[in-house]
């Protein structure tokens, strides 16, 4: 089982790297709390799921070999991460120092279905269950579907893990009651790196 620890660690290096998901789940739990960013996360391991069962299907690696395929798929995210910066400035410009306001609520639905679209349109998704993933099969270890389906549920944990951490920092930033400007700041930093993000993601070469 040495070739599972070692899958799992370098997962969890990959999940609890910075990206779209994780900050947005990190603005989650400052604004909507520990419980409804944690449900939030769900649906991003839900488009994490279907990703594996394509894997699994062998439909992913035909995804990944199919250029307009992900080129689509790159645009749709740009396109996402650019809308979900552009939203999260401006509820952020509706902060008023004069008003300490808690943040607007957010139905667990919305919030998870935010989590969704962002993880199934990022093409660096895909790459991961087609290109990494299938690096750890090893046919001796038994039936390939079996194998995607438990690589993948290794994966499934430590995105859970990784994910949780950065909720958590958002949870204690909202506990530790900054000033509204403060808070503001920091989705003002949020909403340009999502921006940001989008850049990069429309200059990649995917």
């Amino acid at each position: 089982m040495g070739w599972l620890a070692v899958f799992f660690g370098a997962s969890t290096l990959i999940a609890l790297t910075p990206g779209a998901n994780n900050l947005l789940g990190m603005h989650h739990g400052m604004g909507h709390g520990f419980g409804k960013a944690i449900v939030g996360l769900l649906g991003r391991l839900a488009a994490f799921v279907l990703l594996i069962a394509a894997v699994a299907a062998g439909l992913g690696q035909l995804l990944a070999a199919w250029e307009p395929a992900l080129t689509i798929v790159k645009w749709v995210g740009v396109a996402y991460l650019v809308y979900l910066g552009i939203r999260i400035l401006i509820e952020a410009r509706r902060l008023l120092p004069a008003k300490d306001e808690p943040a607007p609520a957010g139905t667990t639905g919305t919030i998870a279905r935010k989590e969704f679209l962002v993880a199934i349109t990022n093409p660096k998704a895909v790459l991961i269950f087609t290109a990494f993933v299938p690096q750890f099969i090893d046919p001796a270890h038994g039936p390939v579907p079996a194998q995607v389906a438990l690589l993948g549920a290794v994966y499934l944990l430590a995105e859970f893990l990784a994910g949780t951490v950065y909720i958590v920092v958002g949870t204690l930033v909202n506990a530790a009651r900054m000033s509204l400007r403060a808070r503001r700041n920091i989705d003002r930093g949020t909403g340009v790196v999502l921006l940001g993000m989008a850049g990069l993601l429309a200059g990649s070469r995917t």
